[in-house]
């Protein structure tokens, strides 16, 4: 199962976290979220950690500048953006994207439409504003998913919750992704924590 962990900030947290078998590094560039990192330098990853800009209705220009100054890997779409502004930014910047959908009682009926254009989609708990609620949504409605593309769990996953992962049979769950439930502070990540939650869910 793929990790991510996302919201990261500080370069020395960046590097400590490196470490770890991870498979995503998260860069939020939202400038009213605590964890933007937008006015930081680009810290060093090691290659085998795919580095994920994580974006909400921004500028085409703006995604693109951000990905060559931070050597993206990947873009994660987290606001209103279309299936038509996927294509036209997989046309244009040839990156890979993840597109976060906020989940309340159902599935967006829309989904189908942008599984051309995306590697992953990201399920999220849906909230008043943009950006994670570090509470989890019904995983129940997970049962009901349909597409194709496999997807990345988030929202609200503690260090408690590897055992109850561990049992969820979701033919189409790619990974997860991990942020507030595993911070000292917004952008700065425990190391031990997430360390103990990566043993427990590889056991």
């Amino acid at each position: 199962m793929l990790v991510k962990v996302c919201g990261m900030k500080s370069p020395k947290n960046i590097q400590a976290i490196s470490k770890l078998p991870l498979d995503f590094i998260g860069f939020i560039f939202y400038k009213k979220s605590p964890r933007n990192i937008s006015e930081t330098a680009p810290t060093e990853t090691p290659k085998h950690i795919n580095r994920v800009g994580v974006f909400v209705n921004a500028e085409m220009d703006t995604i693109i500048e951000k990905i060559e100054t931070y050597q993206l890997d990947y873009i994660q779409l987290h606001g209103d953006e279309t299936p038509e502004y996927c294509q036209q930014i997989l046309a244009k910047a040839h990156i890979k994207i993840i597109k976060a959908f906020r989940i309340g009682d159902k599935f967006p009926e829309i989904l189908p439409d942008y599984e051309p254009f995306c590697e992953y989609f990201l399920f999220d708990t849906k909230g008043k504003e943009y950006g994670g609620t570090g509470k989890k949504f019904n995983w129940d409605i997970l049962q009901q998913y349909k597409c194709e593309t496999l997807f990345l769990l988030s929202g609200g996953i503690g260090e408690a919750d590897a055992t109850v992962i561990k049992t969820l049979q979701l033919e189409k769950l790619g990974g997860l992704d991990l942020n507030s439930k595993f911070e000292i502070e917004p952008g700065l990540k425990d190391i031990n924590k997430i360390t103990h939650f990566l043993t427990e869910l590889k056991k």
